[in-house]
């Protein structure tokens, strides 16, 4: 008669009772679980100092094992572990190896048991991600849903019909290209009305995904709003956390309950994207980094900075220059320890929480940093959040993967490791490259299921500003005010997270090249001295809103934070200094509805 499988253990040695009881959470009561102390009269055929050494193992049949074998026929009652016994049974070699270690180990439990207090911590704990993964997917939602209203507000100023960089013009001249080359849904339909009821529809897929609704649909339609608002965005979607946001997205339709293949993408994202950020700023040369300077520029010359940057700039030099040292540190060291178990992962986490939280109080980055400490969680498991009110069930209401799914995950899996090595390559700027592996970029490159990253690799050194101004007369002239860039220099830098002001960005990059100028200038300038709507409305201060200016120009003008005694005399967050001429003066001519271009340069 068959009877329960029973493993026999050392009840007094911590190193085994550990083991016992992560064992016992994970076999389900598959296995009776008993101390020698009480059993060994059950088993008079065995003494004492085997029962030390080893663990010994009894199935249904009566059949014993011991050792490492008696482990992995625990694990063959385990879902998802069976594979160990196979290998012990079919692998050359592997049974002795493996018998081999369990007696080094068993010979050594006092610093085997060390070293599992520092590495996952005095107890074991199954490494699940259900709960972890519940949360994510809430937090995904409200950074999905921050993501598309902010668009939504600046969408038919950017990219509609009477935009600045129009988006049926730029579908018809990229006509040529396919959907694989250029996937969005605008192909159907370019109007000011698709526009916004994409990004409406993208609100509501976030709320439905936030309730736990139709979530796996909910995240292929938020996945692909978002790839279609970034390729017609144009330049305007062009920054790394739409990027993040979309590979984040991607890899969320196969999370489901927590599939620990995608955990491990998620922790591989996690890494490349920490990773490459400090690599980029290493390999690029730039000596503010190699001589630790680069904060003392940074809080300045960032392209939003946040009221606190200013105290920031403030800090003594010597501080500084430690403060950017450990940030080299947290993103060239730490996300090594991405892929260690539970206690160096956490330690890992922790460190790129408290870099993220400084950069998202002293600049703004909109939904950046709230995406990246949302990652973070993949660096954590279920217990590790068990303090946090996440009822189980609801975290359980995933339907169970089908068989169909798990070859899905399987198979996506596979190729999204492979391309994890691709970009990160990619991503280090290697001289020589296989061709292969830009072959490889150039086909998945337009779906941004992986990307490469890398923030900061040249610090910006001075802050160049375009200040656009306007005149009735040409002679007194009043300048626009965009919400969030700098201008007048007695307004306090502001707050936009999460939203992401987009012009306000592009005038920052256009300001960095006073050569070239950027092909939605002209349109800016021309709708502002018509006083056109919808692009007005980007400005924060129109002083035009009643009467439309006949004369408009953009100047550049160098900024820097003022001092403590600078700003205590004037209460001036900014001082400026005129540059140059940037763009015009442009007038329109009485009775002339035509723009001229001005022919001489008006200071």
């Amino acid at each position: 008669m068959s009877r329960q499988p029973v493993l026999v253990y050392d009840g007094e040695c911590r190193f085994c009772c550990s083991w016992i009881n992560y064992w016992s959470q994970l076999s389900a009561g598959q296995v009776h679980y008993r101390p020698y102390q009480q059993a060994a009269g059950d088993y008079p055929q065995l003494d004492t100092q085997q029962f030390q050494q080893h663990i010994q193992y009894f199935d249904k049949q009566g059949r014993r094992y011991q050792g490492a074998a008696a482990a992995f026929q625990v694990q063959r009652k385990i879902a998802g572990q069976g594979y160990w016994w196979w290998l012990y049974s079919h692998l050359p070699g592997f049974a002795p190896l493996s018998e081999r270690i369990y007696n080094l180990v068993a010979a050594h439990r006092g610093p085997a048991f060390a070293a599992q207090k520092f590495f996952w911590g005095k107890e074991l704990y199954p490494d699940r991600y259900q709960r972890v993964s519940w949360l994510f997917l809430r937090l995904l939602a409200l950074l999905y849903f921050a993501a598309f209203f902010s668009f939504y507000r600046q969408a038919l100023a950017l990219i509609g019909s009477n935009g600045l960089l129009p988006l049926p013009e730029f579908l018809a001249q990229a006509r040529d290209l396919g959907f694989w080359q250029l996937p969005t849904l605008f192909w159907w339909q370019t109007s000011d009305l698709a526009i916004e009821g994409l990004c409406l529809a993208g609100l509501l897929a976030s709320l439905l995904l936030l309730l736990n609704r139709l979530v796996l649909p909910c995240l292929v339609f938020l996945y692909l709003a978002y790839l279609s608002l970034l390729h017609g965005g144009q330049v305007f979607m062009q920054y790394q956390w739409d990027l993040l946001l979309l590979e984040t997205g991607f890899l969320a339709i196969f999370l489901g309950r927590g599939h620990k293949p995608v955990i491990w993408l998620f922790r591989c994202l996690l890494f490349r994207f920490v990773f490459l950020a400090g690599a980029v700023k290493l390999l690029s040369g730039d000596p503010s980094w190699a001589n630790l300077s680069a904060l003392q520029f940074h809080f300045q010359t960032q392209p939003l900075p946040s009221p606190l940057a200013w105290y920031a700039h403030q800090l003594p030099e010597t501080l500084l220059q430690v403060a950017t040292a450990l940030a080299l540190v947290i993103e060239l060291v730490l996300p090594w320890l991405f892929f260690l178990p539970r206690r160096p992962r956490q330690w890992a986490a922790w460190g790129l929480i408290l870099l993220q939280l400084a950069i998202l109080l002293t600049g703004n980055y909109n939904f950046f940093n709230l995406l990246t400490l949302v990652l973070c969680l993949f660096l954590f498991d279920d217990h590790s959040l068990r303090w946090l009110p996440i009822p189980l069930a609801a975290a359980e209401r995933q339907p169970p993967t089908g068989r169909w799914r798990l070859a899905a995950i399987t198979t996506v899996s596979l190729l999204l490791f492979s391309l994890n090595g691709v970009w990160l390559w990619l991503g280090l700027q290697r001289p020589t490259t296989p061709a292969a592996i830009y072959a490889v970029a150039r086909v998945t490159e337009p779906w941004h299921w992986v990307n490469a990253y890398g923030l900061f690799a040249n610090m910006t050194t001075e802050r160049l500003e375009i200040v656009i101004e306007g005149s009735l007369d040409g002679q007194q002239w009043q300048a626009y005010e965009l919400p969030f860039k700098p201008g007048a220099v007695d307004r306090a830098p502001g707050w936009n997270i999460p939203h992401q002001p987009r012009l306000d960005w592009q005038l920052w990059f256009a300001a960095q090249d006073s050569v070239r100028h950027p092909p939605w200038l002209r349109p800016l300038m021309l709708n502002l001295l018509f006083n056109a709507q919808p692009v007005t409305g980007l400005m924060a201060h129109n002083p035009f809103a009643d009467t439309a200016p006949r004369y408009l120009r953009a100047r550049l003008f160098r900024y820097r934070f003022t001092d403590w005694s600078e700003r205590s005399k004037s209460g001036n967050w900014w001082q400026r200094q005129l540059v140059s001429d940037y763009y015009g003066p442009l007038y329109v001519e009485i009775g002339v509805s035509e723009l001229s271009p001005g022919l001489e340069r008006a200071e």
